[in-house]
């Protein structure tokens, strides 16, 4: 991986004190999708890693609300489609729905039933793994499916956070780390 397409794309992410509660230190990614020539810069370089990665993947699954900025472009890119997981309430017909605990709060998450079939390879995609809990939600939602989750996959992580730790067995990628 080319350290200046990483720099490129890490010198796009500002950082907010004290949002959206004192003691957080929030990462935005608002000016890396302002700039074309650095999102295109992140797009290849997840493409790059996950094409590396896995030969044969059914979808990319993305995480409410970010994730739906990265992963359309990127499954667009893998010829593949692309699967949302949302906020309670926002998905018509049947769902599948899990809470869980955010560094700030609680949240719920939802999935339709017919999303993904039993045993279709998926990566899910969000924009950042903080404490954990919304990824490892997700990942409940589709073992619930019982997809094959081939990796989790992030653009930030926040390390003091311990996120990877929920995620246990799971295979994870970040492309950002932060100390």
């Amino acid at each position: 991986m080319s350290d200046e397409r990483l720099r490129r794309v890490r010198d796009r992410v500002r950082s907010f004190p004290d949002f959206p509660v004192p003691g957080v230190l929030f990462r935005d990614i608002s000016p890396l999708l302002k700039d074309p020539v650095a999102f295109r810069t992140l797009i290849d370089l997840l493409e790059d890693h996950v094409r590396a990665s896995f030969p044969k993947i059914d979808f990319i699954v993305g995480l409410d609300s970010r994730g739906f900025l990265i992963g359309p472009p990127l499954a667009q890119r893998l010829g593949i489609g692309f699967v949302p997981i949302r906020k309670k309430g926002k998905l018509p017909g049947p769902t599948e729905s899990v809470s869980y605990a955010l560094e700030y709060g609680k949240a719920e998450l939802e999935i339709q039933t017919d999303a993904v079939e039993p045993g279709q390879k998926v990566v899910i995609v969000d924009d950042l793994l903080a404490t954990g809990g919304t990824m490892c939600a997700a990942c409940e939602l589709l073992k619930r499916l019982k997809a094959e989750i081939l990796e989790c996959l992030v653009v930030i992580e926040l390390k003091p956070l311990k996120g990877l730790e929920k995620l246990s067995s799971i295979p994870f990628y970040s492309l950002l780390q932060y100390d």
